[in-house]
């Protein structure tokens, strides 16, 4: 059985804090670098499950790092390298205070909105007549703020302007760069035989400009749907198959949790870590078109302790 990564405890040259994240340790160095560990962790339902997926934080890492390298043309962003399968290493910079949620299909979140009557999400009306998953008119921007604790919320653009979050020249250059990065990412998509429903973006700035920070395109961070097949189920009102991590909350469910108090997480065998490893792996060949090399894990802390202090030392 390959090892999973679900704790870490490095102590990185320069090091100032560190941030744990439901699946990534973020360690700050010097107010300069941002060193993003990506665990083998995994959550359902905002709750972190017993047993680590090998394999699992690699994935991720290298479908962001993948996806930065493909749109560094649209804006910058904080990647400076990836000295592990499992981490990059960044710039530090001060993040905006929200998140910009990009939708281009009735789905997810949205649709149970709009299932419950709302025909305004974020500011943005929606037509009458729209079923799951159908396309909306043009791509809409539904943000939300950034909570420190507890569950982000919806906010519209003239709150966020209202309060003070982000300048109004800023929020509509991210505007910009959130549309420009989702036909992007759609297009790209498509190319895979994927259509990308709705994902999120983070930027922050640095040095007085804004840049792309944190993961892109994941299917952490982003809904896909299999294009072969998607108008026939469509029309027959049939539900979409999504490249997501969907399974895992469909799993748990059948097993009686979906987070609430006093449910207990159902067992997590061997056989099903390794089937949600597989399945990881299989998002990553169809997301990138790449084959995916599964790195060592024979010794996975010191191999990620020794690549990221080597990277590192040449930076100072």
């Amino acid at each position: 059985m390959y090892q999973a990564l679900v704790k870490t405890h490095f102590q990185f040259p320069g090091q100032k804090s560190l941030y744990t994240g439901k699946v990534r340790d973020v360690y700050n160095i010097d107010d300069q670098y941002l060193a993003m560990v990506v665990s083998d962790r995994i959550s359902a339902f905002d709750v972190v499950l017993p047993k680590g997926i090998p394999f699992k934080g690699q994935v991720l890492n290298q479908i962001a790092s993948y996806f930065l390298d493909a749109t560094a043309d649209i804006l910058p962003n904080w990647k400076i390298a990836s000295p592990d399968p499992m981490v990059t290493v960044g710039k530090f910079c001060e993040p905006f205070k929200v998140e910009m949620v990009v939708r281009g299909y009735l789905s997810g979140h949205a649709w149970r909105e709009y299932k419950a009557g709302k025909r305004e999400l974020c500011g943005e009306k929606l037509p009458d007549g729209l079923k799951e998953s159908d396309p909306l008119p043009r791509p809409i921007i539904t943000p939300t703020t950034k909570a420190d604790v507890g569950h982000d919320e919806d906010i519209s653009k003239e709150r966020i302007l209202s309060l003070g979050l982000v300048s109004r020249e800023d929020y509509e250059q991210l505007e910009r760069y959130t549309l420009a990065l989702f036909a992007r990412g759609q297009q790209m998509a498509r190319e895979k035989g994927l259509i990308l429903v709705d994902t999120k973006y983070e930027f922050g700035k640095c040095e007085g400009k804004i840049i792309l920070i944190d993961e892109i395109h994941t299917p952490d961070s982003s809904r896909y749907f299999y294009a072969d097949g998607y108008e026939e189920r469509q029309a027959k009102g049939e539900p979409q198959r999504q490249l997501s991590k969907e399974f895992v909350r469909e799993w748990l469910i059948a097993n009686g949790f979906q987070g609430q108090a006093g449910q207990q997480v159902p067992e997590m065998t061997d056989d099903f870590v390794q089937q949600v490893s597989d399945r990881y792996i299989e998002l990553y060949e169809h997301i990138t078109g790449l084959k995916f090399e599964k790195a060592d894990t024979a010794h996975l802390s010191e191999r990620i302790e020794k690549n990221v202090t080597d990277f590192l030392k040449t930076r100072q």
